[in-house]
């Protein structure tokens, strides 16, 4: 129970920063337009420096094998996420946008900081996992289907900022190379931003939108209903059925992370995409902040229902 208002308390902090970033717009101090700056450096500066101080940590073959098992863990998620809403999309007519608010989860902006806060410093290192597979799937699959493309741009894929970061930092480990204090310090603290600025780009989307209307969207709801409940309950019984919690003694606590990932809300990068490539900025920025107010209160119950079963 302790953990679950832990959960709940960080959650309504960066629900904190979304209401800063909606006042910043209504008191005329920015506009919704310089939320596509803002943007531009979470996705290509903040994000890579995230991922790469995320691979800054000491090799052994313990973390090694809790590393596959976060990979694992994020790979079985996104099984079962990305079939589930091509089948879902195709009773209920998802639109992409809505398709992407379901797959994809705010697991960097969001986890990193309660997986510090909640378990401790040393635990981050298993958000890795999910990230890395998240972030190779959002830049590839995540953003065609926004953008609505056909096909996928592999030359633009492998030299996207985000997956040189990923790469970098796993040679880096695999290698056991560290930056220098100074770069690490650096690379650190530029990553750290991730959060603040993703909530902020948000509240910034929202400063031009009828605040009564974000509830009047009905449709919404189920959205965030599936999200925040059926994808996350679906995970915890597939972690069971597949036995994964045998895999490694701190088993319990990686896959713990991988299931914080999976019930987080929607991802704030599909609200970047929708602002870059104008792709329903509003109504997706609409799905984001409502999976975050719901996710106050979804989020602790799942990982209460994880602890009991």
């Amino acid at each position: 129970m302790e953990l679950s208002l832990l959960l709940a308390q960080n959650i309504f902090g960066l629900f904190l920063i979304i209401f800063v970033g909606y006042l910043t717009v209504k008191c005329r101090v920015l506009t919704p337009d310089d939320s596509k700056v803002i943007s531009k450096v979470v996705l290509y500066i903040v994000c890579p420096c995230t991922i790469l101080n995320s691979f800054q940590i000491d090799f052994t073959n313990e973390k090694l094998m809790g590393l596959i098992l976060s990979f694992i863990g994020a790979i079985v998620v996104h099984l079962i996420f990305i079939p589930l809403t091509k089948l879902l999309g195709q009773i209920f007519h998802f639109m992409p946008v809505e398709k992407a608010t379901l797959i994809y989860s705010n697991a960097g902006n969001l986890i990193i900081p309660l997986v510090a806060s909640i378990l401790g410093e040393e635990w981050v290192l298993y958000t890795s996992g999910y990230m890395v597979v998240q972030t190779i799937l959002i830049w590839t699959h995540g953003k065609n289907l926004v953008c609505n493309e056909k096909q996928y741009d592999f030359k633009k894929i492998i030299l996207n900022v985000n997956v040189i970061a990923i790469m970098l930092g796993m040679i880096m480990f695999i290698a056991r190379w560290h930056f220098p204090a100074l770069i690490h310090d650096t690379v650190s603290s530029v990553g750290s931003m991730v959060g603040p600025l993703s909530m902020l780009v948000i509240g910034m989307l929202l400063g031009n939108i009828d605040i009564l209307s974000i509830f009047k969207e009905k449709r919404v709801y189920g959205i965030c209903f599936l999200r925040l409940i059926v994808y996350p309950l679906a995970v915890i019984l597939a972690f069971r059925l597949l036995g994964l919690q045998n895999f490694h003694q701190d088993a319990y606590q990686i896959l713990l992370i991988s299931l914080l990932a999976a019930s987080a809300p929607a991802a704030a990068t599909i609200t970047q995409f929708a602002q870059l490539y104008d792709k329903h900025p509003g109504y997706t920025s609409i799905m984001n902040v409502m999976s975050v107010i719901f996710c106050i209160i979804t989020m602790p119950i799942i990982v209460f229902i994880y602890q009991i079963l």
